[in-house]
């Protein structure tokens, strides 16, 4: 049997996806501790025991200035951002890609608009929305949806016009306006489309929160990440990474799961 056609069983797979993180785990303890054998005070790859004390501080400790538990309030702070923001771009993103994808005199003339303003790197006009906005939360806010909108937008769009154009003409031919057919026979192929574009889109739009917090705020997890790197505290910095990833991850699985118990017959035939 070829190589391509042979598939792993759910043991196997669990196994092999498993199989680099622990040869990562490894790899850093076999470094902690021959940094730790050479210089005790070493803070660039702490031991286990100093990582577990930073997370039971963080994690499971109160401030004794805020009441609160830092860890806990740094993430309800930075999802509360990071949700508004995802909820904005996917409305602006279906409804604008929607449109853009089926009447032409749009696509004319937003076409060019949206595929340029997806090119600004939206790091270089935070000073910008800072000025604007302000530096409270709408500015984070924004600075993730000019981010990530615009790419949710051109990936609609094109996905409106992937559509077959037999299926477009038959709804027409039976008596379907503009709005019946965007609404009746185009919106409902593209929901499994913008949870696919919202999972791409993830990445970035955790790169643009993290970004703005460590630039201004007093929450969040970038807050922290950027507060505690002045003492190099990577005791608790890289279990806020890990963190972050676990979060991202856990989005991400939550909005596969939700695509397949809704859609699935988007599923059919994918492979992912």
């Amino acid at each position: 049997m070829r190589l391509v056609n042979r598939k792993p069983g759910r043991m196997a797979a669990l196994s092999l996806g498993a199989l680099p993180f622990v040869l990562l785990l490894i790899a850093y303890l076999v470094a902690s501790g021959l940094r730790l054998a050479e210089n005790p005070d070493d803070k660039l790859m702490p031991s286990f025991a100093s990582i577990g004390a930073a997370i039971h501080q963080v994690a499971f400790t109160e401030n004794p200035r805020s009441g609160e538990i830092v860890l806990w309030s740094d993430t309800w702070a930075s999802l509360k951002r990071l949700g508004i923001a995802l909820g904005a771009s996917a409305l602006i993103g279906l409804c604008l890609g929607i449109l853009i994808g089926i009447v032409p005199y749009l696509r004319a003339a937003l076409a060019p608009f949206i595929t340029a303003l997806s090119m600004i790197p939206p790091l270089a006009i935070l000073p910008i929305l800072f000025i604007v906005f302000g530096l409270d939360e709408l500015s984070k806010v924004m600075l993730i949806v000019i981010g990530i909108a615009p790419f949710i937008v051109r990936d609609i769009a094109l996905r409106v016009g992937e559509l077959p154009a037999e299926q477009l003409i038959k709804a027409q031919t039976l008596g379907a306006g503009s709005w019946p057919l965007m609404l009746r026979v185009v919106l409902p192929q593209m929901w499994p489309r913008l949870i696919d574009a919202l999972r791409l889109s993830l990445g970035a739009a955790w790169l643009f929160l993290i970004a703005a917090e460590a630039i201004a705020s007093t929450d969040g997890l970038g807050y922290r990440i950027f507060l505690v790197r002045r003492y190099l505290s990577m005791d608790i910095i890289l279990p806020y990474v890990v963190w972050i990833t676990l979060l991202a991850f856990c989005m991400d699985y939550a909005l596969r799961l939700l695509s397949r118990r809704l859609f699935p017959w988007a599923e059919a035939g994918a492979r992912r």
